[in-house]
């Protein structure tokens, strides 16, 4: 599954975040070490709702997120893959 993040520039570091995945956030003193703990996150941050039973948001895409989506100058987006096992396959 493929999830939009968006990478927001900082005084000295980047935040990321998923408008798809409320509450799963991270960040890193670069863009790439940015990507790699979002992309940790997301995994375990689905992989935990799905034990709570919850259900796992479907990923909508950049262009249903542009309006909400706060287009500061600097703010990266990208899409990050989130290999995710059988069972939470099964669940999204």
């Amino acid at each position: 599954m493929e999830y939009l993040i968006v990478i927001e520039t900082g005084e000295n570091n980047f935040s990321a975040y998923s408008p798809d995945v409320l509450g799963c956030v991270a960040t890193g003193k670069t863009v790439e070490e940015t990507v790699q703990r979002m992309k940790d996150a997301l995994y375990f941050h689905l992989e935990d709702l799905y034990y709570r039973g919850e259900p796992i948001p479907q990923p909508q895409g950049l262009e249903e997120h542009l309006a909400e989506i706060n287009q500061n100058a600097g703010d990266l987006f990208t899409f990050i893959g989130v290999d995710l096992d059988f069972n939470l396959a099964m669940a999204a």
